[in-house]
């Protein structure tokens, strides 16, 4: 049995005496006074973010006091060294990321009441209101200063910038016809809007803490996994009206934070990992789902452990595993999950069909899967993905699962991207020293064949292709950022864009094909 969440006249109370007592200033009392009515009285946000370590997991407590006391470009909160000493801004920073002992209940009637429709779609225009190619369109996330920009990808030009929810998190989804851009931030908001109209649609809060967003391959649902609570939400992606609440849990009364949601298209599903408990979750979404006919699940029978189905509408499918899955990677027709935890010193093959892990993957090192790409190597299918931990660059045979080559590269790695049309792949070093500089690969040879520096001093990351893969667009991952575009044949600089903090992009083409060089 679920116990009832708090009151929230109790949750605000435990917020705001959260914090370790101590001597000193009244951290509670500032934070009613100051910081409550833009983020909330019990800290899961409002107009301003939530005040929750979970979502501060990207804000250094040193720079948050910073954000206090000086506040932060393109944001409305004033700054307050002037009227707040450097004790209370502390107190303040302790208070913040203290973790709440009890967190609210986030169920469908929260959702609903947040949900915010701007643009209805009978209202939307029929055609493009401008002149870019709808295919070759760009989500750019400039998380600097929180905005969006939305590029033309043949002339390299934006279009568009709007600002967007504080930390955007998991990348743009689109619609598969790619008229529509779906973006999930931190703080569980989940915003629509019209890439032909140039519009925002619709917005709703669909967790307190959210890891990233899917759209399922008939375009019907967006399906959000949160941190906090422990919830998968399905939302109409028409209107993103509630249409479930998925409690995530073992049926034993362990409930999990959910790692990350994908779609995969194919068998008609969404695919979830699990932070805290063994297993993986396959949701399917077709109109009347059975075990047998959905996807690839030929063997499934009722009561079998493996792959058990809990029943009703968008059911789930559990796969047991021994290991926890932190984020995975799929091979181009859906059949394999890869995937590595956080703690583990190899990945593990799960083959979707029959529901269970086949094979372990020699990726010490923590590899970044969620970033991994494929494409063909001497007549067989390979996976490469890079390392956080360790300078290299891992390329797994899809068929034996065993090693063919690591590729030692001048620091750990972040992203790696390619494209169908191109015989390099490209991929960062985004920690440590040299993070300043750019790989590329010949998938030919498996060599790195040039090493590119766009900015001396100045993180390059995310590397991202035009949908003909003629260029390549890099990200200045700095305040003072830039978009720099590669022609991805001569590796020379074509245009340099200014962008605050470019930290993503994603073009409308690749994702709604799901090009093995990019993330899906």
């Amino acid at each position: 049995m679920r116990p009832r969440p708090a009151s929230l006249a109790a949750l605000v109370l435990a917020a705001l005496t959260a914090a370790p007592a101590a001597a000193g200033p009244d951290a509670p009392a500032i934070y009613a006074q100051r910081c409550a009515e833009c983020h909330g009285a019990a800290r899961l946000g409002g107009i301003g973010p939530a005040l929750l370590p979970e979502n501060l997991g990207r804000l250094r407590k040193k720079d948050a006091a910073s954000v206090i006391a000086n506040s932060r470009p393109a944001v409305q909160m004033p700054p307050f060294a002037d009227v707040l000493s450097k004790d209370e801004i502390d107190a303040l920073v302790a208070l913040i990321y203290t973790p709440l002992p009890d967190v609210p209940d986030w169920g469908l009637a929260e959702i609903e009441k947040s949900r915010v429709v701007l643009v209805p779609e009978s209202e939307l225009p029929a055609k493009p209101v401008h002149g870019a190619d709808p295919m070759n369109l760009f989500t750019i996330v400039e998380a600097g200063d929180h905005h969006v920009t939305i590029l033309d990808g043949d002339r390299f030009e934006p279009i568009w910038r709007f600002p967007s929810r504080f930390a955007l998190h998991g990348g743009a989804k689109y619609s598969p016809d790619g008229r529509f851009v779906y973006l999930g931030s931190r703080d569980g908001w989940v915003s629509k809007y019209d890439l032909w109209g140039l519009k925002p649609m619709a917005e709703v809060r669909a967790g307190i803490n959210t890891r990233n967003i899917a759209v399922s391959g008939d375009g019907r649902i967006v399906m959000v996994a949160n941190f906090l609570p422990h919830t998968l939400v399905a939302l109409d992606a028409r209107d993103l009206r509630p249409l479930k609440v998925i409690r995530v849990n073992d049926g034993k009364g362990k409930s999990s934070r959910v790692s990350a949601v994908y779609t995969a298209k194919p068998r008609a599903s969404f695919i979830a990992a699990l932070k805290d408990i063994p297993e993986m979750w396959e949701i399917p979404y077709g109109p009347d789902p059975k075990p047998v006919a959905v996807g690839y699940v030929h063997n499934y029978q009722p009561g079998m452990e493996e792959g058990a189905f809990d029943r009703g509408p968008l059911p789930v499918r559990r796969i047991r595993l021994d290991d926890f899955m932190d984020d995975f990677f799929f091979d181009q027709d859906y059949r394999h999950a890869i995937g590595a935890a956080r703690t583990a010193r190899n990945g593990q093959v799960v083959n979707m069909n029959v529901g269970r892990k086949i094979a372990n993957v020699d990726l010490a090192g923590m590899p970044h899967l969620g970033s991994g790409i494929t494409f063909e190597y001497q007549d067989r299918p390979v996976l490469a993905t890079p390392h956080l931990k360790e300078g290299m660059v891992s390329v797994i045979d899809m068929r034996t699962w065993t090693t063919i080559k690591r590729i030692e590269t001048i620091g750990p790695g972040f992203f790696m991207r390619s494209h169908e049309n191109t015989p390099y792949a490209w991929v960062d070093v985004f920690f440590g020293p040299s993070k300043d500089v750019l790989h590329v690969i010949d998938k030919r040879t498996l060599e790195i064949v040039r090493t590119l520096k766009p900015t001396p001093g100045k993180t390059a990351a995310h590397v991202e292709f035009t949908k003909d893969g003629r260029f390549a667009l890099v990200s200045i991952w700095e305040m003072d950022g830039a978009l720099v575009v590669y022609d991805a044949a001569t590796l020379e600089e074509v245009k340099r864009i200014p962008m605050k903090k470019p930290s993503g992009k994603y073009n409308v083409h690749n994702k709604i094909t799901f090009s093995a060089g990019t993330s899906h």
